[in-house]
């Protein structure tokens, strides 16, 4: 199971901050000669801040789906 939260942190985070990093660098600075080096290195950081803070908060996040989908099902089965 740890393997798995790793590899979906890694996925998710390679993903999440690839476009949105690149997203906003390119409407805060435009088409700007240096847009990849810049975009690069905000990438890598992000996706370095990134993969720590989901694996842990992707369990609370977790459990509280699971909190709110459990009382939604029992309530509309009854």
């Amino acid at each position: 199971m740890l393997k798995q939260r790793i590899a979906f942190a890694m996925i998710m985070g390679t993903i999440t901050t690839g476009l949105i990093t690149y997203i906003l660098i390119s409407i805060n600075f435009g088409w700007a000669h240096n847009l990849l080096k810049v975009w690069l290195k905000s990438w890598l950081i992000s996706y370095l801040i990134s993969i720590p803070v989901i694996l842990l908060i992707s369990p609370i996040v977790d459990r509280l789906v699971k909190k709110i989908f459990s009382s939604g099902t029992d309530s509309a089965t009854k």
